[in-house]
């Protein structure tokens, strides 16, 4: 068996993962219980390749679970509208240093509910309704909040999307760069859910100072990468950087915003009063300790292990005959278009799910299927990194990926497939 107890997810449970914390539950309310035992098991024996999530340590989860979860505390630390904040304002006020720390900010806010609403604080405090707004598209791997048609910030906002190169896959920064001298934009957006290469900064930030525009990167994706020195860092050059909290950083779902100091004020008072009340006081206490597992030297390990993981399942993908857009990664994710293999994604991602593998269905460049039934799948490793797979294990889910999307209506292949995927995860147990 995999040694992992060196691991902060090493295991300590029993013969039924979960009893300990999960016994009030039980009493209460069975029917919850069950649900949440049936989870833990699939988490347990199953593959999880979704960039988007990752599995907490135990001190985040158990922080979370705290009586920081009664309290209300509306308005920043020592200046509170409710009584009783002083602890409050202990774990607020070490999660903004600790933030500050990691990333080298000169202003973090902890508050944010999660992306989307750090994402509308910055619209909030830099920008009036009707100003133009630019992002990625997000057929082409941008977010919704970053001026998609179906989002609020096409719906307050004049919204121009750039592209990728549907060539390539690859970020034209002269096309950018034309874009915003012809419309003039208030606000840039640099960042991604499904982008595999390296995001320049700088060269997003000259463009938007070439136009009079702010700058704004959301890392939720790349969080980790960019605390460790693994990828370009947005924050010597945006007015504003945000991220998730619960994805590469493997903390509580959450958000933070960092800001220059110049726009702290602006960006607080976005937040609160402006979006949201009280904050959640449980995640807060949870978001400052994932921030200081973070600062640990494991963590840089771990972030490089996530890069030569998915470096490592992308050459195997490719070996196997996949087509991965742009034709491989710089981070932690990668992009398969399966329209050579005759497969739409929708049908490889349910598939999958049946093998004990799990990932989503995506659209890719130039896609000529629809969101709700794509040609592509997304897939990344933070997760199994955590976990403790490394580059054979990578191996191993590329072959087992090809496996099943090449025979995609042969059940025993399937069955045989999800037979050696618990063998394997039981040699990586989560302690959970």
């Amino acid at each position: 068996m995999q040694d992992t107890t060196s691991s902060p997810l090493a295991p300590d449970y029993g013969e039924t993962p979960g009893v300990q914390y999960l016994a009030p539950i039980r009493e209460v309310d069975p029917d919850i219980y069950e649900a949440i035992l049936a989870e833990t098991r699939r988490q347990q024996t199953g593959i999880e390749l979704i960039p988007s999530e990752n599995y907490v340590s135990r001190a985040v989860l158990s922080a979370i679970g705290t009586v920081f979860t009664n309290k209300y505390s509306e308005g920043y630390a020592g200046k509170r509208y409710y009584g009783g904040n002083e602890n409050v304002d202990i774990i607020e006020t070490l999660a903004i240093e600790r933030a500050k720390q990691l990333f080298g900010a000169e202003h973090a806010n902890v508050q944010p509910y999660s992306g989307s609403p750090a994402n509308m604080a910055v619209y909030y405090g830099l920008l009036e309704p009707g100003d133009t707004v630019m992002g990625l598209a997000l057929p082409d791997g941008g977010h919704l909040t970053h001026g998609w048609k179906v989002n609020f910030s096409a719906h307050f906002f004049n919204s121009v999307q750039y592209p990728v190169n549907p060539e390539t896959g690859l970020l034209d920064y002269d096309v950018v760069w034309e874009l915003a001298r012809e419309h003039k934009p208030k606000l840039i957006w640099a960042g991604a859910t499904a982008y595999p290469r390296v995001l320049e900064f700088d060269k997003f930030a000259q463009i938007a100072e070439d136009v009079g525009a702010y700058f704004a990167a959301d890392i939720a994706h790349i969080s980790g990468l960019v605390a460790t020195g693994l990828h370009p860092d947005p924050v010597p050059y945006a007015d504003a950087v945000t991220m998730t909290t619960h994805k590469m950083l493997r903390g509580p779902r959450g958000a933070m915003i960092l800001t220059k100091e110049e726009h702290a004020r602006a960006i607080d008072r976005a937040v609160f009063p402006g979006l949201q009340g009280g904050p959640h006081d449980h995640v807060t206490a949870a978001i400052a300790v994932c921030l200081k597992e973070a600062s640990k030297e494991e963590y840089v390990e771990y972030c490089n292990q996530i890069v030569r993981n998915a470096k490592a399942l992308a050459e195997a993908l490719i070996e196997r005959g996949f087509e991965l857009v742009s034709g491989g990664t710089d981070n932690h994710l990668m992009l398969v278009d399966l329209t050579n293999k005759g497969v739409p994604g929708k049908v490889a991602q349910k598939a999958l799910d049946r093998a004990g593998i799990t990932l989503n269905a995506n659209m890719v460049p130039g896609d000529k299927r629809s969101a709700f039934d794509p040609s592509g799948i997304r897939l990344g490793t933070p997760a199994v990194t955590t976990r403790g797979f490394k580059e054979d294990e990578m191996r191993k889910i590329a072959g087992w990926l090809a496996d099943v999307i090449e025979n995609i209506e042969d059940k025993a292949t399937i069955e045989r497939v999800r037979h050696e995927v618990e063998e394997v995860c039981e040699q990586f147990p989560l302690w959970y």
